[in-house]
């Protein structure tokens, strides 16, 4: 099997997936991608490749559009996927959900995490852990100590609000929401990208 992985994923920085496609014969070929992480090289995929390389011209990712029917984008924690989807992440987060949507490619946001969440009604109970040293932070500002240590504007997302936030894409969006451990996150992405919806 041959997985294209999109260019934007920093090298280094998926050992234990990159470890479970080795082990499985499964080749990894990095490209720019305009939805997702990881795709199955198949069929109008290569053939995109084929004919640029063909011209001597490097693959850009609006090449990709239409070529592929799902994708799967890797967050590498709870932290990240909070960003994309409730923090300053969330307009380019949106637009690539957007995207997927109007070329009905088939998005999945697999969530790695040690926190035990494997459902999105898991997200309503998770606890940010930024959310104790906000209270701390504001405690001490309350007592009139720490005045040195800046208080964010507003409290980190609660599980809740993510969990919310989370139903609502998924509905508005059509991208759906997975998780995983990481060391499970390698097979999950070739079961993933194996998902006819």
């Amino acid at each position: 099997m041959l997985l294209i992985e999109d260019k934007g994923q920093k090298e280094g920085q998926h050992i234990l997936k990159n470890r479970y496609f080795d082990r499985n014969d499964i080749e990894v070929l990095r490209a720019p991608l305009p939805v997702g992480d990881y795709v199955i090289a198949e069929g109008t995929v290569l053939d995109v490749i084929r004919r640029k390389s063909a011209r001597k011209m490097e693959v850009k990712k609006m090449d990709f559009i239409g070529s592929y029917k799902v994708a799967v984008d890797t967050k590498k924690d709870m932290q990240e996927i909070t960003g994309n989807v409730c923090g300053k992440q969330h307009p380019r987060f949106r637009d690539e959900c957007i995207l997927a949507q109007n070329n009905n490619i088939a998005l999945y946001v697999l969530v790695e995490n040690m926190d035990g969440i494997k459902t999105i009604e898991d997200v309503f109970h998770w606890h940010n852990p930024r959310l104790e040293r906000y209270n701390k932070i504001k405690y001490m500002h309350g007592i009139g100590k720490w005045l040195n240590v800046p208080l964010p504007k507003a409290p980190p997302t609660s599980g809740e609000v993510l969990g919310k936030a989370m139903l609502t894409m998924q509905l508005k969006y059509g991208v759906e929401f997975v998780f995983c451990r990481p060391e499970d996150a390698g097979s999950r992405v070739i079961e993933l990208l194996k998902t006819e919806k």
